[in-house]
């Protein structure tokens, strides 16, 4: 939960993959007990430093001992005791050979699937070929221009309280992240600086950021200045970390395609049909078509345009009107009972059409066979009304149509909505049945039956408690 953050890295974006340790008295930090991905950004976060913010920080997808814990050889191991990040920012380069410490970005790499692997290896190749062919000029002045780049963009909007700060975590959260993506290998190991305390020093000195000595030897950031004449003239580059975010951002939009295409398959597919009749065989036989076939609305509409198309029944003063009159099998198809019928619009033409019509509809989950049935598909219906007294419930009725039964759904409902949930028969209708669920739980209902493949098209609500204005 957001409160329960003690500390966390700067940047974080929502969705991003991250690692979950104990916060330990004396600043030491423990290793991960968890993995997750972030609830909320890293703006919600620091904005709970000011402010009282509640609600998730991650979603933990695997945690120390559970499950999947327990199918490792190292299931017997405890946690090993915490370590102190602040002994020296070299400490924090040997463990990841690019002068980084444990960043989300890392959790990340380490959590892609076998296929994005060879990828991320393929990178991490030539980040290694391209700081090896960088001269340690060169690389001094590409790590100075990811420190130009930083200042111009990320630390540019930092709040006052983002200081004091760790130089580990300042060059892991913000430098590292911003080297042109040219020089994506840079280390500062390879570079003249060989430190990243005499780096930072430098640029103190310089004039870009302010520095104060901590006792251990090792320094923290105190401050920056984004208005410095160097940062002004600064010209933005193409960094490690906009790579990144393009990458995460092609994952976020796969995965909600993924689950999109999930939610597909599990959706009903409705369709309605309808089939000539009465007064409407004479129209269908005249247009060539099958009367027993079973048409749906774009077959109608295709039939009557060709129809009115080759006997020139369009208005020559109003084109969206047509003659039915001048046709006498259209006009017996659409006219009702002792009505004479001139000329009339497409749309109401068609309507009259289909209303003439015998109503089918066929339902379709993926993987099954299409049911199709005669008669008009009625939506399904989530009332709610005043039952028992002055109390409350939500009523839902007409769900059979839909592959639904009272008693899973009743279930299911009782347990979303914390809720006492009962079924009967319709009044009237013994072969309908209506679950009732205590409280106003219209959104909740409605959200089970997408959830359960209805389409929202077929899904009707209505609060009849509310008093008329």
């Amino acid at each position: 939960m957001i409160p329960g953050v003690i500390q966390h890295t700067l940047g974080l974006s929502e969705t991003q993959l991250v690692a979950v340790t104990q916060y330990h008295s004396g600043g030491k930090l423990g290793f991960p007990v968890a993995v997750g991905r972030m609830a909320v950004s890293g703006e919600t976060l620091q904005a709970a430093d000011e402010r009282d913010v509640k609600g998730k920080a991650v979603y933990v997808l695997h945690t120390w001992k559970d499950a999947l814990w327990d199918m490792g050889a190292s299931r017997a191991e405890s946690v090993p005791e915490p370590r102190d990040p602040r002994s020296d920012a070299e400490d924090a380069q040997d463990a990841n050979g690019d002068g980084t410490s444990v960043s989300p970005s890392d959790a990340q790499n380490g959590a892609q699937s076998q296929s994005a692997g060879d990828a991320t290896v393929s990178a991490q190749e030539t980040q290694k070929n391209t700081a090896a062919a960088l001269t340690p000029e060169d690389t001094s002045q590409h790590l100075r221009t990811a420190l130009l780049q930083a200042l111009s963009t990320t630390l540019r909007s930092s709040p006052p309280s983002t200081f004091p700060m760790p130089a580990s975590t300042f060059w892991s959260a913000y430098v590292l992240p911003a080297r042109p993506i040219e020089a994506a290998g840079a280390d500062v190991k390879q570079s003249t600086f060989k430190s990243v305390k005499v780096f930072l020093k430098a640029a103190a000195k310089e004039g870009l950021i302010k520095l104060k000595d901590t006792k251990g030897g090792d320094v923290v950031v105190t401050g920056v200045f984004p208005q410095h004449p160097a940062v002004e003239e600064h010209r933005p580059v193409r960094t490690v970390q906009d790579v990144d975010a393009k990458a995460q951002k092609a994952e976020a939009r796969e995965r909600r395609e993924r689950e999109e295409e999930e939610r597909r398959r599990g959706e009903l597919h409705i369709t309605e049909l309808w089939k000539p009749i009465g007064s409407t065989l004479g129209w269908f036989a005249s247009t060539g078509k099958d009367t027993s076939n079973l048409y749906t609305i774009a077959d109608l509409k295709a039939a009557f345009d060709a129809y009115v198309a080759e006997k020139n029944l369009v208005n020559a003063q109003e084109r969206q009107f047509v003659n039915v009159g001048e046709d006498a099998a259209l006009a017996h198809a659409v006219a009702r009972k002792n009505e004479e019928v001139e000329f009339m619009r497409r749309e109401e033409v068609l309507a009259r059409l289909r209303e003439h019509m015998q109503s089918w509809y066929e339902i379709q989950v993926e993987g099954k066979d299409a049911v199709r049935k005669k008669g008009q598909l009625k939506p399904i219906q989530v009332a709610v009304k005043i039952r028992q007294g002055r109390k409350a419930c939500t009523l839902v009725t007409g769900f059979e149509a839909y592959f639904l039964g009272a008693e899973d759904l009743a279930d299911e409902l009782r347990k979303l909505c914390a809720s006492a949930t009962s079924v009967s028969s319709v009044p009237g209708k013994p072969n309908e049945a209506e679950v009732m669920v205590q409280g106003k739980q219209i959104k909740a209902v409605a959200d089970l039956l997408v959830a359960k493949g209805v389409p929202k098209k077929w899904i009707e609500s209505a609060d009849m408690t509310e008093k008329k204005k």
